[in-house]
């Protein structure tokens, strides 16, 4: 073996290995019977990224402006909460917040379903954390997202 090919296979992963063996992990959202493109498929990362931040900003800017009175210090508490209770009301309710509802996604239960307010809740707490969020599965889930039986699709 090359020793390019050696440093190749130890940047690429376990996965990109396996794959080369001939191991087939199929597409993001498979094991859940999910499309692989198109309305009803996992949503990506950036996708997610971007309603989460869009969801962050809007909270810092109503934390920032109504709340502290332009309290830049006080205004990162009430951003949280704000967002925490954002989520909260508006995943249990319709489904997504407003950043998920931009940029194209929902959150739903792994059957296809609504959320309820107890996995809502778990799912929010979660968030909360920062971490789970961070660790996903191989269809794309976070933590969070898994262990409140969830999957964000496309709208």
């Amino acid at each position: 073996m090359d020793n390019r090919q050696a440093i190749g296979s130890w940047l690429s992963g376990p996965r990109a290995a396996a794959e080369e063996m001939g191991v087939d992990f199929g597409y993001p959202g498979q094991r859940l019977g999910l499309p692989r493109s198109g309305p009803g498929s996992v949503a990506r990362f950036g996708r997610r990224l971007g309603a989460v931040a869009i969801d962050w900003i809007g909270c810092q800017l109503i934390a920032y402006g109504l709340i502290t009175g332009g309290d830049l210090a006080a205004a990162g508490n009430w951003t949280l909460g704000l967002f925490l209770a954002l989520t909260l009301l508006t995943v249990s309710t319709v489904g997504f917040t407003p950043g998920k509802r931009i940029v194209g996604l929902r959150v739903v239960g792994q059957d296809g379903g609504r959320l309820g307010v107890p996995r809502v809740l778990l799912r929010t707490a979660l968030l909360a954390l920062v971490i789970p969020a961070l660790i996903w599965d191989r269809d794309g889930r976070g933590l969070h997202d898994r262990l409140a039986g969830a999957v964000q699709v496309r709208i």
